[in-house]
């Protein structure tokens, strides 16, 4: 079973990006809104995949498996009104550890999230973010993806 530690903040500040991966992702959810499990599909540039997630904020499980363009394209109408577009750029902090930064687009525009996994939910804990990130919404429902595919930007 794998298991899925992360923190989740807004961005009060773009930091340089010029070292970081960029990706194109779009995403939509095969779920139901008040499913408390996620089924997502993911296409990050020229790659697909189908990603379950389970209920929680900060840990929560996840399984993820590649799929193919047809596989993708196949279930892809079905997510229909549950969808997010963005570019992802993963990089890395000065302290060693990944982060993952999402600009949205669309509806979703001009919001944009970062998070940081960790090993243990101690170490999540205990984590001091840079100064570029903004608040913590990692417990605030409203900034998850699929909530945000439905329901646009949060408040």
């Amino acid at each position: 079973m794998s298991t899925e530690i992360e923190r989740k903040f807004l961005v009060a500040e773009l930091p340089d990006l010029s070292d970081a991966e960029k990706a194109v992702v779009r995403q939509g959810y095969l779920t139901a809104p008040d499913d408390s499990t996620e089924l997502r599909l993911r296409q990050k540039n020229d790659k697909f995949f189908l990603t379950l997630k389970g209920s929680g904020a900060m840990v929560r499980i996840e399984r993820e498996a590649e799929i193919t363009a047809e596989q993708f394209e196949t279930f892809w109408p079905e997510t229909d009104g549950r969808r997010v577009e963005k570019e992802r750029y993963t990089g890395q902090l000065p302290d060693g550890r990944v982060f993952e930064l999402d600009v949205f687009s669309g509806d979703l525009s001009p919001l944009r999230l970062v998070e940081v996994e960790f090993q243990s939910e101690a170490e999540a804990q205990a984590y001091t973010p840079p100064a570029w990130f903004g608040a913590d919404v990692t417990a605030d429902k409203r900034y998850k993806n699929k909530t945000m595919a439905i329901k646009g930007v949060p408040a």
